[in-house]
């Protein structure tokens, strides 16, 4: 549709001789949340890779606010306004929490909110706290909350999070649904990969169910409530 900030159609990737996403397609609007559900190794964080040009698809199309992306850079990818929490964290583990920030910041964008130091201690309120802290010192939980807002310092419009609530303490998974619903209120796109299907349902507008590398459902949550047997086949363990 021609008001999606991101569209997928046919997306093809292989690992070496091995078809790991096949024809996948869905859509993401300007101010939505969508969830992209599956069990462990279905695909979901080769589909996030796919788009952030991470692993480059063997065949389809990734188009970002009308504009083809498949298969560019990563970094051009992120300069387009794209920003990717990876599940590994990844954060600078000798630098502070503030320099952690400072490496992630960009320049304003005219279609994006722009985000300070200051404004993130606000919706993280832990990091605020720790802002002098080595960043290897703190626990998960608060690593990860430190890469979602060193990517939000690059001032994108989309978001990329690959599964934000795996392995983090319950206070903490609950922090992140409201720091979610916030970067929704403040206009910005967000992609969850999620196997935690309690937790979408609470920060997500939509679903896409991915089996096996293909989409099995895409739709909203009382669409899926109403097709039970979907979620039974293809998200339970």
């Amino acid at each position: 549709m021609a008001d999606d900030l991101l569209a997928v159609s046919g997306l093809n990737t292989y690992y070496g001789g091995a078809h790991i996403l096949s024809d996948v397609a869905f859509a993401i609007g300007g101010n939505e949340v969508v969830a992209l559900l599956g069990r462990n190794g279905a695909g979901k964080s080769t589909t996030i890779k796919s788009v952030m040009g991470l692993v480059r698809p063997r065949s389809g199309s990734v188009v970002y606010q009308g504009e083809e992306i498949a298969g560019d850079e990563p970094y051009r990818v992120c300069r387009r306004g794209i920003g990717y929490v990876p599940e590994e964290r990844r954060v600078f583990s000798e630098l502070t929490v503030e320099e952690n920030l400072e490496v992630g910041r960009r320049p304003p964008r005219a279609d994006a909110s722009e985000w300070t130091p200051e404004r993130l201690y606000a919706l993280f309120p832990n990091l605020a706290e720790r802002r002098r802290h080595p960043a290897g010192r703190m626990s998960g939980g608060e690593q990860q909350m430190l890469t979602i807002a060193r990517t939000l310092m690059g001032n994108p419009r989309l978001v990329l999070l690959d599964e934000p609530s795996e392995g983090i303490a319950p206070l903490i998974v609950e922090q992140m649904a409201m720091v979610i619903k916030e970067l929704k209120r403040e206009g910005l796109a967000v992609l969850i990969s999620e196997q935690n299907l309690h937790f979408a349902r609470i920060v997500s507008d939509r679903a896409v169910i991915i089996e096996k590398g293909a989409v099995r459902f895409t739709g909203t949550f009382a669409d899926l409530d109403a097709n039970p047997d979907i979620a039974q086949a293809t998200l339970a363990l």
